[in-house]
């Protein structure tokens, strides 16, 4: 079995998916932080391709970066300066070549992630 990472982001104070919020991956090996891609999800709040495809997946650390002040600005929250929540970064490990879904669910004011499948 290969592996490959998905992720998705719902707005839990609108109740819907987060559609239009750019993500960042990055790989971690040390104190190196390596950008690999940006994408944005889609209107199911999903990115359209894998964010780490099957061909591309290798084990080790990785970050995804979340742009949730963007987001938010956009879909009309009002703005605070600074926001409480502007980028939000998620670390965390692929020890086996298997699926790995790293969700986000946002409102303005927190956010909760798991391993999702």
């Amino acid at each position: 079995m290969t592996g490959y990472l998905t992720t998705h982001v719902l707005d839990t104070a609108r109740g819907c998916p987060a559609a239009g919020l750019k993500i960042d991956l990055y790989r971690i090996e040390g104190e190196a932080r390596t950008f690999l891609r940006s994408l944005h999800t889609n209107e199911d709040g999903r990115t359209d391709a894998h964010i780490l495809p099957a061909e591309e997946f290798a084990l080790g650390s990785y970050e995804l970066v979340f742009h949730c002040g963007a987001y938010l600005d956009g879909i009309g929250v009002p703005v605070e300066s600074p926001r409480f929540l502007d980028v939000v970064p998620l670390r965390f490990g692929m020890s086996e070549a298997a699926h790995y879904h790293v969700p986000l669910l946002l409102s303005p004011f927190g956010y909760s992630t798991y391993r999702g499948s």
